[in-house]
Protein backbone atom coordinates (compact mmCIF):
# COMPACT_ATOMS: atom_id res chain seq x y z
CA UNK A 1 0.00 0.00 0.00
CA UNK A 2 1.36 3.43 -0.93
CA UNK A 3 1.77 6.20 1.62
CA UNK A 4 -1.10 8.11 0.00
CA UNK A 5 -3.41 5.09 0.16
CA UNK A 6 -2.50 4.41 3.79
CA UNK A 7 -2.99 8.04 4.77
CA UNK A 8 -6.33 8.12 2.97
CA UNK A 9 -7.65 5.16 4.95
CA UNK A 10 -6.58 6.80 8.21
CA UNK A 11 -8.03 10.19 7.27
CA UNK A 12 -11.33 8.58 6.24
CA UNK A 13 -11.56 6.91 9.63
CA UNK A 14 -10.71 10.15 11.41
CA UNK A 15 -13.43 12.06 9.58
CA UNK A 16 -15.97 9.28 10.20
CA UNK A 17 -15.27 9.38 13.93
CA UNK A 18 -15.04 13.19 14.06
CA UNK A 19 -17.38 14.57 11.37
CA UNK A 20 -17.30 18.21 12.48
CA UNK A 21 -13.80 19.68 12.28
CA UNK A 22 -11.97 22.89 12.90
CA UNK A 23 -9.26 23.12 10.25
CA UNK A 24 -6.06 25.11 10.76
CA UNK A 25 -3.96 25.75 7.66
CA UNK A 26 -0.43 27.08 7.20
CA UNK A 27 1.87 28.06 4.37
CA UNK A 28 2.25 24.47 3.15
CA UNK A 29 -1.26 24.43 1.74
CA UNK A 30 -0.51 27.40 -0.55
CA UNK A 31 2.83 26.07 -1.79
CA UNK A 32 0.95 24.25 -4.55
CA UNK A 33 -0.34 27.64 -5.72
CA UNK A 34 3.20 28.95 -6.20
CA UNK A 35 3.56 30.81 -2.90
CA UNK A 36 6.74 29.70 -1.11
CA UNK A 37 6.85 28.62 2.53
CA UNK A 38 8.98 30.25 5.22
CA UNK A 39 10.47 27.01 6.55
CA UNK A 40 11.69 23.69 5.20
CA UNK A 41 10.52 20.25 6.36
CA UNK A 42 12.79 20.48 9.41
CA UNK A 43 11.28 23.83 10.43
CA UNK A 44 14.39 25.82 9.44
CA UNK A 45 14.10 29.24 7.75
CA UNK A 46 14.62 28.95 3.99
CA UNK A 47 15.93 32.52 3.73
CA UNK A 48 16.20 35.66 5.84
CA UNK A 49 13.52 36.13 8.47
CA UNK A 50 10.56 38.36 7.53
CA UNK A 51 10.08 41.88 8.82
CA UNK A 52 9.05 42.28 12.47
CA UNK A 53 6.10 44.33 13.67
CA UNK A 54 8.11 46.72 15.81
CA UNK A 55 10.64 47.29 13.02
CA UNK A 56 7.91 48.36 10.61
CA UNK A 57 6.23 50.64 13.14
CA UNK A 58 9.34 52.48 14.37
CA UNK A 59 11.92 52.42 11.55
CA UNK A 60 11.27 54.29 8.29
CA UNK A 61 14.13 52.45 6.55
CA UNK A 62 12.47 49.12 7.38
CA UNK A 63 9.21 50.37 5.91
CA UNK A 64 11.13 51.43 2.80
CA UNK A 65 12.64 47.93 2.58
CA UNK A 66 9.24 46.29 3.05
CA UNK A 67 7.46 48.25 0.31
CA UNK A 68 10.35 47.90 -2.13
CA UNK A 69 10.23 44.14 -1.76
CA UNK A 70 6.44 44.07 -1.76
CA UNK A 71 6.24 46.01 -5.04
CA UNK A 72 7.74 43.06 -6.88
CA UNK A 73 6.35 40.29 -4.67
CA UNK A 74 2.68 41.28 -4.54
CA UNK A 75 1.76 40.22 -8.10
CA UNK A 76 2.61 36.59 -7.29
CA UNK A 77 0.03 36.61 -4.48
CA UNK A 78 -2.52 38.62 -6.46
CA UNK A 79 -2.32 36.22 -9.41
CA UNK A 80 -2.18 32.97 -7.39
CA UNK A 81 -5.02 30.50 -7.87
CA UNK A 82 -6.53 28.15 -5.30
CA UNK A 83 -5.14 24.63 -5.63
CA UNK A 84 -6.77 21.25 -5.10
CA UNK A 85 -6.38 21.38 -1.34
CA UNK A 86 -8.16 24.75 -1.10
CA UNK A 87 -10.96 23.52 -3.34
CA UNK A 88 -11.35 20.27 -1.40
CA UNK A 89 -11.72 22.10 1.90
CA UNK A 90 -14.39 24.36 0.40
CA UNK A 91 -16.33 21.24 -0.64
CA UNK A 92 -15.92 19.69 2.80
CA UNK A 93 -17.35 22.87 4.30
CA UNK A 94 -20.35 22.72 1.98
CA UNK A 95 -20.82 19.11 3.07
CA UNK A 96 -21.13 20.24 6.69
CA UNK A 97 -17.79 18.88 7.91
CA UNK A 98 -16.00 22.14 8.79
CA UNK A 99 -17.11 24.19 11.78
CA UNK A 100 -14.46 26.80 11.03
CA UNK A 101 -11.36 27.16 8.90
CA UNK A 102 -8.56 29.08 10.61
CA UNK A 103 -5.76 30.06 8.28
CA UNK A 104 -2.36 31.45 9.17
CA UNK A 105 -1.99 32.52 5.54
CA UNK A 106 -2.75 36.03 4.33
CA UNK A 107 -3.34 35.16 0.65
CA UNK A 108 -7.18 34.78 0.76
CA UNK A 109 -6.96 31.62 -1.36
CA UNK A 110 -9.46 29.80 0.84
CA UNK A 111 -12.08 32.47 0.15
CA UNK A 112 -11.29 32.39 -3.55
CA UNK A 113 -11.83 28.63 -3.47
CA UNK A 114 -15.30 29.10 -1.97
CA UNK A 115 -14.79 28.59 1.75
CA UNK A 116 -17.00 30.90 3.83
CA UNK A 117 -16.39 30.06 7.49
CA UNK A 118 -12.83 31.40 7.41
CA UNK A 119 -10.86 33.32 10.03
CA UNK A 120 -7.78 35.07 8.61
CA UNK A 121 -5.74 34.69 11.80
CA UNK A 122 -2.90 36.92 10.60
CA UNK A 123 -5.00 39.28 8.51
CA UNK A 124 -5.18 39.74 4.75
CA UNK A 125 -2.53 40.98 2.35
CA UNK A 126 -5.04 42.37 -0.14
CA UNK A 127 -5.82 45.29 2.17
CA UNK A 128 -3.71 48.15 3.50
CA UNK A 129 -4.56 50.14 6.64
CA UNK A 130 -3.49 53.61 7.76
CA UNK A 131 -1.95 53.55 11.23
CA UNK A 132 -3.15 57.12 11.85
CA UNK A 133 -6.75 57.35 10.63
CA UNK A 134 -7.50 53.61 10.24
CA UNK A 135 -8.85 53.93 6.71
CA UNK A 136 -8.44 50.86 4.50
CA UNK A 137 -7.30 50.74 0.88
CA UNK A 138 -7.00 47.85 -1.50
CA UNK A 139 -3.47 46.54 -1.95
CA UNK A 140 -3.94 46.61 -5.70
CA UNK A 141 -4.62 50.36 -5.56
CA UNK A 142 -1.40 50.83 -3.60
CA UNK A 143 0.41 48.74 -6.20
CA UNK A 144 -0.55 51.20 -8.90
CA UNK A 145 0.89 54.05 -6.84
CA UNK A 146 4.07 52.12 -6.08
CA UNK A 147 4.64 51.33 -9.75
CA UNK A 148 4.04 54.94 -10.78
CA UNK A 149 6.41 56.33 -8.14
CA UNK A 150 9.09 53.61 -8.49
CA UNK A 151 9.00 52.45 -12.10
CA UNK A 152 12.71 51.64 -12.24
CA UNK A 153 12.38 49.22 -9.32
CA UNK A 154 10.45 46.79 -11.51
CA UNK A 155 13.43 46.02 -13.76
CA UNK A 156 15.50 42.85 -13.54
CA UNK A 157 14.95 39.33 -12.31
CA UNK A 158 13.69 38.55 -8.84
CA UNK A 159 13.14 35.68 -6.46
CA UNK A 160 9.72 35.48 -4.84
CA UNK A 161 9.54 35.00 -1.07
CA UNK A 162 6.55 34.08 1.14
CA UNK A 163 3.60 36.45 1.62
CA UNK A 164 4.34 38.83 -1.23
CA UNK A 165 7.98 39.38 -0.37
CA UNK A 166 10.84 39.34 -2.88
CA UNK A 167 14.59 39.88 -3.12
CA UNK A 168 15.57 43.46 -4.02
CA UNK A 169 18.99 45.12 -4.31
CA UNK A 170 19.79 47.60 -1.54
CA UNK A 171 20.32 50.46 -3.98
CA UNK A 172 16.68 50.12 -5.02
CA UNK A 173 15.58 50.12 -1.39
CA UNK A 174 17.62 53.24 -0.61
CA UNK A 175 15.83 55.38 -3.20
CA UNK A 176 12.38 53.78 -2.92
CA UNK A 177 9.40 56.07 -2.37
CA UNK A 178 6.95 54.59 0.12
CA UNK A 179 3.19 55.20 -0.08
CA UNK A 180 1.37 57.44 2.40
CA UNK A 181 -2.31 57.73 3.29
CA UNK A 182 -4.20 59.92 0.82
CA UNK A 183 -6.60 61.03 3.58
CA UNK A 184 -4.18 62.10 6.32
CA UNK A 185 -0.64 61.43 5.02
CA UNK A 186 -0.24 58.80 7.74
CA UNK A 187 1.83 55.61 7.64
CA UNK A 188 0.37 52.75 5.61
CA UNK A 189 0.78 49.14 6.68
CA UNK A 190 -0.47 45.93 5.08
CA UNK A 191 -3.48 44.70 7.07
CA UNK A 192 -1.58 41.72 8.43
CA UNK A 193 -0.04 40.66 11.74
CA UNK A 194 3.71 40.82 11.24
CA UNK A 195 6.02 38.52 13.18
CA UNK A 196 6.15 39.80 16.75
CA UNK A 197 2.73 41.42 16.40
CA UNK A 198 -0.42 40.47 18.29
CA UNK A 199 -3.45 38.72 16.87
CA UNK A 200 -6.61 40.62 17.95
CA UNK A 201 -8.04 38.92 21.07
CA UNK A 202 -11.58 38.70 19.68
CA UNK A 203 -10.23 36.81 16.68
CA UNK A 204 -8.49 34.30 18.94
CA UNK A 205 -11.59 33.94 21.11
CA UNK A 206 -13.74 33.18 18.08
CA UNK A 207 -11.36 30.40 17.06
CA UNK A 208 -11.20 28.93 20.57
CA UNK A 209 -15.00 28.79 20.73
CA UNK A 210 -15.11 26.95 17.41
CA UNK A 211 -12.66 24.35 18.70
CA UNK A 212 -14.85 23.86 21.78
CA UNK A 213 -17.87 23.20 19.52
CA UNK A 214 -16.03 20.87 17.14
CA UNK A 215 -15.26 17.15 17.28
CA UNK A 216 -11.57 17.48 16.43
CA UNK A 217 -8.82 19.71 15.01
CA UNK A 218 -7.22 19.07 11.62
CA UNK A 219 -3.96 20.93 10.91
CA UNK A 220 -2.75 21.15 7.31
CA UNK A 221 0.58 22.44 6.02
CA UNK A 222 1.92 24.09 9.17
CA UNK A 223 4.99 23.40 11.27
CA UNK A 224 3.21 25.28 14.10
CA UNK A 225 6.47 26.93 15.11
CA UNK A 226 4.62 30.21 15.68
CA UNK A 227 2.59 30.23 18.88
CA UNK A 228 -0.38 32.02 17.31
CA UNK A 229 -1.31 28.74 15.58
CA UNK A 230 0.10 26.29 18.09
CA UNK A 231 -2.18 27.68 20.82
CA UNK A 232 -5.14 26.02 19.09
CA UNK A 233 -3.47 22.63 19.35
CA UNK A 234 -2.96 23.27 23.04
CA UNK A 235 -6.64 24.17 23.39
CA UNK A 236 -7.72 21.03 21.55
CA UNK A 237 -5.47 18.85 23.70
CA UNK A 238 -6.68 20.52 26.90
CA UNK A 239 -10.31 19.82 25.98
CA UNK A 240 -9.62 16.24 24.82
CA UNK A 241 -10.27 16.98 21.16
CA UNK A 242 -8.25 14.70 18.84
CA UNK A 243 -5.67 16.38 16.59
CA UNK A 244 -4.74 15.20 13.09
CA UNK A 245 -1.71 16.67 11.30
CA UNK A 246 -1.15 16.66 7.54
CA UNK A 247 2.40 17.90 7.05
CA UNK A 248 5.48 16.60 5.27
CA UNK A 249 7.88 17.50 8.09
CA UNK A 250 7.94 17.72 11.84
CA UNK A 251 5.66 20.07 13.74
CA UNK A 252 5.58 21.61 17.16
CA UNK A 253 2.43 19.59 17.96
CA UNK A 254 3.73 16.12 17.04
CA UNK A 255 3.58 14.99 20.66
CA UNK A 256 -0.05 16.13 20.96
CA UNK A 257 -1.32 14.54 17.76
CA UNK A 258 -3.66 11.58 17.52
CA UNK A 259 -2.84 11.14 13.84
CA UNK A 260 0.13 12.24 11.73
CA UNK A 261 0.00 12.03 7.92
CA UNK A 262 2.86 12.96 5.59
CA UNK A 263 1.15 12.89 2.17
CA UNK A 264 0.87 15.99 0.01
CA UNK A 265 -2.36 17.63 1.18
CA UNK A 266 -3.67 18.29 -2.35
CA UNK A 267 -3.81 14.67 -3.58
CA UNK A 268 -4.83 13.42 -0.14
CA UNK A 269 -7.81 15.76 0.28
CA UNK A 270 -8.83 15.24 -3.33
CA UNK A 271 -8.80 11.47 -2.79
CA UNK A 272 -10.83 11.91 0.40
CA UNK A 273 -13.57 13.73 -1.49
CA UNK A 274 -13.55 11.21 -4.33
CA UNK A 275 -14.07 8.39 -1.85
CA UNK A 276 -17.19 9.89 -0.28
Amino acid sequence: MTTLAKDLVELQAFLKDHPRLVVLTGAGISEGSGIPTYRDAAGIWRASEPIKHQEFITDSSKRQRYWARSLRGWPAVHDAKPNKAHLALAKLERGGHIEMLITQNVDRLHQRAGSEQVVDLHGRLDQVVCLNCSCRISRESIQQILVRENASAMAGQLQIRPDGDSDVHQQIVDRFRVPICAECEGTLKPDVVFFGGTVPPDRVSKCMSAIDRSDALLVIGSSLQVYSGFRFCKRAAATNKPIALINSGKTRADSLATLRLSSDCGPLLTALLASR
